[in-house]
């Protein structure tokens, strides 16, 4: 099976990349790095032309893992995170059926898209109500998918991906957490430490994707990934500080960040029903992230 991965050079692209090779399928990668390992493509700049690509190769497979990820700055740039986040889909979708629309496309949405829920776990069929530039964009990504499967027949799917994180994850929270440990006993986080989210780790997603490739229906689909267990963020920073052995103090300073929601917890019956289990607990993730750091930070 020959298989694509935009964004190769990325936190989960990369871990996709590891996954699928090691299956044994034939893997491309793409993305802005520079590159002389073979079946690669290099792109120069936001505008990109997928059209070469599928011309001249034939995928089985197209996982999407690229674009923006990042609320804040969606706010402070939303013409970046729309031309990152939906033109990018949009030009994918359009070479896909122009030269390969036997293609199956997986392209990684967020659960951005929710915003803050009426109810606990999050089934599918939730109200999409974004708080942010980066999640109305998200929705649209998936709408276009929709609209490619309904118009032109593409086999589409799209994952909303809830808190990925593991080895390899330089943002978000263990990494900040890791460098402010690392500079004071004394730390002030943002919010209460009362809201939770729903992690998934980096091996269990790549597991998840492979899953969905193999089982979905591709017929425009979006489909949770994530464990399906809540965790306060209070309770994610105490299992990180003990596993890093730092006894720093920390508090909350009660306030709330723009565009980030209050409480998430997945339904993901349609990823179970697949024959996805994540194998990794929180404990277990938190453990392998804390050992990724201390060695890449000290090396």
């Amino acid at each position: 099976m020959n298989v694509l991965i935009i964004g190769s050079k990325g936190f989960v692209g990369s871990h996709c990349h590891r996954y699928f090779s090691g299956l044994g399928y034939n893997v491309f990668g793409c993305d802005i790095q520079f590159s002389d390992e073979s079946n690669y493509f290099q792109f120069h700049g936001i505008e990109k032309d997928y059209g070469f690509i599928f011309k001249e190769n034939k995928f089985d497979v197209c996982i999407n893992a690229a674009g923006a990820a990042n609320v804040s700055d969606s706010f402070a740039n939303p013409e970046k995170d729309f031309a990152l986040n939906v033109s990018l889909v949009f030009s994918l979708l359009n070479a896909i059926k122009n030269y390969n629309p036997d293609c199956k496309l997986v392209n990684l949405s967020s659960a951005a898209v929710y915003g803050n829920p009426s109810e606990l776990p999050i089934k599918e069929t939730a109200h999409l109500r974004p708080l942010s530039p980066y999640g109305y964009h998200k929705m649209l990504s998936e709408k276009l998918l929709i609209e490619y499967h309904h118009l032109f027949g593409l086999k589409t799917c799209s994952l909303r991906v809830f808190s990925a994180y593991g080895p390899g994850l330089r943002k978000q929270l263990f990494w900040d957490l890791y460098l402010k440990m690392k500079l004071s006993s004394n730390l002030v986080l943002s919010g209460t430490g009362t809201e939770s989210r729903d992690f998934i780790y980096i091996d269990d997603l790549v597991s998840a994707i492979h899953r969905i490739v193999n089982s979905a229906f591709f017929c425009g689909e979006s489909i949770n990934v994530s464990s399906g267990v809540e965790t306060k963020i209070s309770e994610a920073v105490k299992i990180f500080a003990h596993y890093l052995r730092n006894e720093a103090s920390i508090k909350f300073d009660g306030l709330t960040r723009l565009g980030d929601p209050k409480n998430w917890k997945a339904d993901v019956n349609d990823l179970t029903n697949m024959g996805f289990h994540p194998n990794y607990t929180i404990n277990d993730g938190i453990r392998n992230t804390v050992d990724w750091l201390v060695n890449t930070t000290s090396s």
